[in-house]
């Protein structure tokens, strides 16, 4: 496994390289990852997590609402801390890393797509796909351009590329949602109830896209869900429940 740090200048010092085994590379990395909210009382979330996710796996998150599946994908994300334990993203370890290192791997190895699209209405669908690259670079070079222009071709938008969210609906916004998350060619995407605000048929349709750009890109995917028909169309299924992260078989999984 390789041990990375960030530069600012948006280079990676690696400090240590294992190429031994024939596996994809582990992306995804957590050991004893423990998240409590300290309040009048302390409140534990996540107990002694142990996680692996390798580079091209498509990996379904399940539980109950409150039972800490947000909080989860929001410590991957580098946008919360554990309270214990070690996370790394694709061999960094986030707890070595400072605010401008944390922010370049966030920008460069991890698309975020949420239940809403989050797109900025003054823009058009073209403007927020470019966005992480926008906000990364300043401009796009055309090669990073050509490359956007061309995801947005394959989920369906070539005709919508100059109108903005209010123009569009709640599927096609959701698609620029998901070119969005892959504009910085990330190696990580983790997405938070996707489909949790489009109806059955276009549910089915971003996932479908998803999980094309997963097998066609080999991007690791973490979702949390609810649908358990999205969850059995994923390599994997993880149950969080009290607290305690296990893997289930598929046919176990039921809502």
């Amino acid at each position: 496994m390789s041990d990375k740090r960030y530069s600012t200048n948006g280079h990676v010092r690696t400090e240590s390289l294992d190429s031994a085994t024939s596996r994809p590379p582990l992306v995804i990395e957590t050991q004893g990852l423990t998240k409590t909210y300290l309040g009048k009382l302390a409140v534990p979330v996540l107990q002694g997590i142990d996680l692996q996710i390798h580079a091209g796996a498509f990996v379904a998150i399940v539980g109950q609402s409150g039972s800490g599946k947000s909080t989860l994908l929001n410590i991957l994300g580098a946008l919360d801390v554990p309270t214990a334990g070690r996370v790394l993203i694709n061999g960094a370890d986030l707890a070595t890393l400072d605010e401008d290192e944390l922010a370049i791997l966030r920008s460069e190895e991890i698309g975020f797509i949420f239940q809403f699209h989050y797109l900025l209405d003054e823009f058009t669908c073209l403007e927020n796909a470019l966005m992480p690259l926008t906000i990364r670079h300043g401009l796009e070079t055309a090669a990073q351009r050509t490359r956007v222009l061309r995801l947005l071709q394959r989920v369906g938008l070539g005709e919508h590329l100059h109108k903005r969210p209010d123009e569009m609906s709640g599927g096609q916004n959701q698609r620029c949602a998901i070119v969005r998350a892959l504009a910085n060619a990330p190696k990580i995407v983790l997405a938070d109830e996707p489909t949790g605000n489009l109806d059955s048929r276009s549910g089915a349709e971003v996932f479908a896209l998803m999980r094309e750009m997963n097998r066609e890109s080999g991007v690791a995917f973490v979702m949390v869900t609810h649908d358990e028909r999205l969850a059995h169309a994923a390599d994997r299924i993880l149950l969080i429940e009290d607290g305690v992260l296990r893997e289930l078989e598929k046919d176990a999984y039921r809502v």
